[in-house]
């Protein structure tokens, strides 16, 4: 090993489930966490037990962690018809960003 630990990007997903709710979360590999959401093995978010079957509705890549969790929050605070437009309109990250009022860190060099 050379001590150099790779940096996984981030991702920020929106699940619909079967009942139609909309749950907002973040992760490295939004296909593994949409298995442990599914799991009876207490890994997935409590909120989403017993809602399957689960489908991620939007995801969107957005390589550093601190942005992804800023994204996550704002999205958990707009109402769900801002919630369905983003799913909608799957704009990109430049524009997701815009969108919530998220200043890019890349952008502030």
């Amino acid at each position: 090993m050379s001590g150099i630990v790779a940096a996984h990007a981030w991702y920020v997903y929106i699940v619909r489930t079967h009942d139609g709710s909309l749950y907002t979360g973040v992760t490295t590999d939004v296909v593994r966490r949409l298995a442990e959401h599914h799991a009876d093995d207490g890994r997935g978010a409590r909120y989403l037990r017993g809602r399957a079957p689960l489908e991620i509705v939007y995801r969107r890549r957005l390589r550093e962690r601190g942005l992804a969790l800023s994204v996550e929050r704002r999205l958990k605070r707009r109402p769900r018809a801002d919630k369905e437009a983003i799913i909608a309109a799957r704009p990109s990250r430049r524009a997701l960003l815009r969108w919530l009022g998220v200043s890019d860190p890349r952008q502030c060099v």
